[in-house]
């Protein structure tokens, strides 16, 4: 589902992850290269017309790996060894944007974050369709959230032992 879907479907963890993702406006992301294996790479993202959108250079590598094999996973950036902040983890397929509008909003959006926008057709979209979400913060006790569609959202505290 996308990234509106997503909010409306599970608020709790979509609010903290959309409030986590428009602060850090970096995530890791991962893809599968044409070799079978893992690609780790950063990625900037903007949140704009209920999508959450990564926009890559022409080309690149992990632009080409989700051409050929949309499934990705997102995890937030670590804030520390300790990460106060906790992991957040989304797992689905990345959605070749060739929409005009969406683009255009694509481009508002990161021309308002960073006064800089990339030039049409020169660069790669892709939207974000997300089919389950995992958060885990330790410190205090363990804290997990997972939610998928089907299942919906599951919270489990553990107490420090």
């Amino acid at each position: 589902m996308r990234w509106q879907e997503f909010l409306t479907a599970c608020p709790e963890f979509g609010e903290l992850a959309d409030a986590r993702f428009r602060t850090d406006e970096l995530v890791i992301l991962g893809t599968v290269s044409r070799d079978g294996w893992p690609r780790l790479s950063p990625c900037e993202l903007d949140i704009t017309a209920g999508e959450l959108f990564f926009g890559m250079m022409w080309q690149s590598m992990k632009a080409l790996d989700l051409k050929r094999d949309p499934r990705l996973v997102v995890h937030s950036l670590p804030s520390g060894k300790d990460n106060p902040g906790g992991d957040i983890k989304l797992w689905g397929t990345g959605v070749d944007i060739s929409d005009p509008e969406l683009r255009r909003a694509y481009q508002e959006a990161i021309k308002a974050r960073i006064d800089w926008a990339p030039d049409e057709p020169e660069f790669h979209l892709f939207a974000f369709d997300v089919d389950r979400a995992a958060y885990l913060k330790f410190g205090g006790g363990m804290t997990l959230w997972q939610w998928d569609p089907e299942r919906g959202l599951r919270q489990e505290v553990r107490p420090d032992h």
